[in-house]
């Protein structure tokens, strides 16, 4: 479905990347993991058209990098930000709204739909998005990629600062979204849950990939979990 090859990426003359190669199949949740400031954002932001980059991007056979943003989310890619990114003055329901890809057409994820998945959101559906919590908030913006109707949703840091119960309602979406056939990309700092809804992993180190494996590998590699994970 995804595939990465040799991708390089730039903020100004910085060169964050150098090589990023990685997969994700169809259904499969993958996660990417490694200590903050190692380029795992800036993968992500990559394959959206959101940073200057070369290399290959494809999706589904067709090359994306050099698309605008709007033109690779049509193709099927969805995109959860780290800081969320919802519209503060906007109700619940409005902010679902615009997810849509095109005004008055739904695909897999109706309005309904994410308010059975997300009840919390239900309540809420005509409060404004800046009074949501944190967590609220970031299961809104899920919900809002989701009324895009994805294929694959890439989320960077879902779980940032987000108390230990909303946490592991988080971890229970995902599951759900991945039973429903959406693939998962995860960035996420919490190895333990990298490590319960991955069925591969992608250790990252100083923008390249320096491990790929099972969740079962990466438990049994102390080297690599010693050199690039722990802290």
């Amino acid at each position: 479905m995804l595939e990465v090859r040799d991708l390089h990426a730039w903020y100004g003359k910085s060169h964050i990347l150098h090589g990023v190669h990685l997969r994700v199949g169809a259904g499969e949740c993958v996660s990417l993991v490694g200590r903050n400031g190692v380029g795992r954002s800036t993968t992500i932001k990559a394959v959206m058209g959101m940073v200057d980059a070369r290399g290959s991007v494809r999706f589904n056979g067709a090359e994306l990098l050099g698309l605008a943003s709007y033109r690779i989310a049509h193709r099927g890619l969805g995109y959860v930000p780290e800081n969320r990114d919802i519209f503060p003055t906007l109700t619940v329901r409005q902010n679902l709204e615009l997810g849509l890809k095109a005004r008055g057409r739904t695909g897999r994820w109706s309005v309904a739909d994410v308010f059975a998945l997300f009840p919390r959101l239900a309540e809420r559906a005509d409060t404004a998005g800046g009074v949501l919590s944190g967590g609220e908030q970031q299961m809104l913006t899920l919900a809002r990629t989701l009324m895009g109707d994805p294929d694959l949703v890439m989320i960077d840091e879902p779980t940032e600062g987000l108390a230990p119960k909303v946490v592991e309602l988080v971890a229970g979406l995902f599951r759900e979204i991945k039973r429903r056939g959406v693939a998962i990309l995860l960035v996420e700092q919490k190895l333990a849950i990298a490590l319960d809804l991955s069925e591969r992993l992608y250790v990252m180190g100083h923008g390249q990939i320096v491990f790929e494996g099972t969740p079962a590998e990466l438990k049994g590699d102390a080297l690599v979990r010693r050199e690039w994970l722990e802290v």
